[in-house]
């Protein structure tokens, strides 16, 4: 076991976050923590973590155990560059053996600037140098607070890969449903203050809390039907001086005190909308380009009633670009973008409304809108709030007492009550929590206009996506018919074509050279030997490894010096296998 935290109980202000649970991790357990946002995921694991106290339990840990946390949001030092940031709490002989690992890393997750200040970067880059931050820590257990946020789709599978071959304990609240079911092998539900834990991914996971549910719900109706009985039996009259009778009435009393099965509220939406006319948005023949570097480049689009358009790409690409110029908060450089007279555009954005943190919850609504009319009638701003998950005792909080997840969705409400017909969504599912991106994505599915949202939420796309726009960063924007899983199976039918193409044409030279080059020949020679020595090297160094005892630098050393006679070995055979192809076609051209 690595960790475990026994009788815990957390207290935030006047909300009781957790009440005497216990949590257990063992070695190459991968545990998501999923729970209605504000429910205290993110102060959960923190003090797993060490970082903060919890009210009461105790948490043991073996003292050899290292933890590595990526926090929500994590603290970062402005004036330190990319790489110090990284290494920041590490010896420097531990960045001088593993610089080559962590540069790659940031390269992966899109970090290629690594002398950059700190205080530069967008929030979006802060939470990915934490990350690989948090990754290169030698951890046994890795703690992670929603990891796949401001990653893209191509960052999001590198994660998951390497998440998938971690050996260690790992913890993580996300709300990526594809991760959750690729990634973890047990789930902990965090409700009204208790753990419920599920040895299952997120598939399983949703048919075993079926199941709970179920049950929880046959006791209720057997309590029900037995009280019923109960009660007609008293209301008939009782010799109530016999001690049988005393007893079933204290039966019945003890049935009404029992708890009713608690459930989780949940976000209801209902659609609200203006009307739209036949003209929606039209794009002809738009470019825009910043820094002199094409963003969009002569793209023309009009937009249709029915539309749900998923916009993919790299970060950095010109995704949320493309949105703004849609919605018309940026001009393009040539071309035209027109709007439609009855069109009222909600546009929930990455950066979001400037929320003041002072204002109260109901305040901030109440400015936008007193009443919203939706198909299921007129909802006043407390109402809505009530919907949204906002009860009175939250309505009247600073918004600064709001999780993080809390404020997006109460942004949210701000978008939907301003009754829009047309929806421009830039990572909408970032910081909501699984039960509210359900509702959410139902409610799309539901609302009379065109949606076009950002997203890396691969799941969200699947569900919402019908067409596919892929920015790819050169000015060029793809389009392509179906969900996010189709937009991938149709690039993977394109990729070998390419490979194919630019294979044939790298080997064409060497068909045509059917001898060796006299520095060919002398490699030719010597390579058996010269590959006999790596392995023998590579042999005398796994040897030395198994006698390093508990000298963890030396055997730093030793693993990166193995694993760079490893490459050297891999590029080595296939050098050699090349020379004894060219042999064999030359032997065969002369035989």
């Amino acid at each position: 076991m690595l960790l475990s935290a026994e009788h815990l109980s957390i207290n935030f202000g006047s909300r009781q976050l957790l009440e005497d649970v216990n949590f257990y991790l063992n070695e190459g357990d991968k545990t998501g923590i999923i729970g209605i946002n504000g429910t205290g995921k993110s102060t959960f694991l923190k003090v797993l973590a060490g970082v903060t106290e919890a009210d009461a339990g105790v948490i043991s840990r073996n003292p050899n155990v290292q933890v590595s946390l990526l926090a929500q949001n994590p603290a970062m030092d402005d004036d330190a560059t990319v790489l110090e940031q990284v290494f920041l709490h590490f010896p420097a002989e531990f960045r001088e053996l593993n610089e080559y690992e962590a540069k790659s890393m940031l390269n992966k997750l899109g970090i290629t600037d690594h002398s950059q200040k700190v205080g530069t970067l967008s929030g979006g880059q802060r939470k990915r140098v934490a990350l690989a931050a948090a990754l290169i820590h030698p951890a046994d257990i890795l703690m992670l607070d929603e990891p796949t946020n401001h990653l893209d789709a191509e960052m999001t599978a590198w994660l998951e890969d390497w998440l998938g071959r971690f050996r260690g304990g790992l913890v993580m609240v996300t709300h990526d449903r594809y991760f959750l079911e690729r990634v973890v092998n047990h789930i902990t539900e965090l409700s009204r203050g208790k753990l419920y834990h599920y040895e299952a991914n997120y598939s399983k996971y949703l048919e075993l809390k079926a199941q709970r549910a179920e049950m929880a719900e046959a006791s209720e109706r057997k309590r029900q039907s037995i009280l019923r009985v109960e009660r007609e039996w008293i209301m008939r009259g009782c010799r109530a001086r016999t001690t049988k009778s005393k007893e079933r009435i204290q039966r019945c009393e003890a049935l009404l005190d029992q708890d009713a099965p608690e459930t989780d509220d949940t976000v209801q939406l209902a659609a609200a909308s203006s009307r739209l006319g036949k003209k929606i948005i039209e794009l002809q023949d738009v470019s825009k380009s910043f820094d002199g570097r094409p963003i969009i480049s002569h793209f023309s689009y009009n937009l249709l009633r029915n539309d749900r358009i998923g916009i993919v790409g790299r970060n950095g690409a010109g995704k949320s670009t493309l949105l703004h110029t849609i919605a018309g908060e940026l001009a393009p450089d040539s071309g035209t973008v027109e709007t439609g007279t009855t069109v009222k555009i909600g546009h929930f954005s990455q950066e979001g409304r400037e929320l003041d943190l002072n204002q109260r919850v109901y305040d901030f609504i109440h400015n936008i809108a007193d009443e919203v009319k939706t198909d299921e009638g007129t909802f006043t701003a407390n109402q809505m709030m009530e919907r949204f998950l906002f009860p009175g005792d939250l309505q009247s909080v600073p918004i600064g007492r709001l999780s993080g997840g809390e404020r997006r969705r109460l942004y949210l409400l701000s978008v939907l009550m301003e009754a829009p017909n047309v929806l421009l969504l830039d990572e909408p599912t970032n910081d909501l929590d699984v039960m509210t991106l359900s509702i959410l994505e139902d409610y799309l599915q539901s609302f009379p206009g065109p949606i076009l949202t950002v997203s890396h939420d691969r799941f969200f796309l699947d569900k919402l996506a019908e067409s596919i726009f892929d920015v790819r960063g050169d000015g060029q924007i793809l389009r392509y018919t179906g969900n996010w899983t189709d937009w991938q199976q149709k690039r993977q039918e394109e990729a070998p074509v390419k490979s194919e193409k630019s294979k044939a044409a790298a080997e064409r030279p060497r068909e045509r050279k059917l001898k060796f080059s006299y520095k060919e020949q002398l490699e030719f020679e010597t390579i058996d030997d010269e590959l006999a020595a790596l392995e023998g090297q590579i042999a005398e160094c796994k040897a030395a490894q198994g006698q390093c005892g508990s000298d963890y630098v030396k055997l730093q050393e030793l693993q990166a010096q193995q694993a760079e006679l490893e490459e050297k070995l891999e590029e080595k055979t296939e050098r050699w296998m090349y020379l004894t192809e060219l042999k064999e076609k030359i032997d065969a051209q002369n035989g």
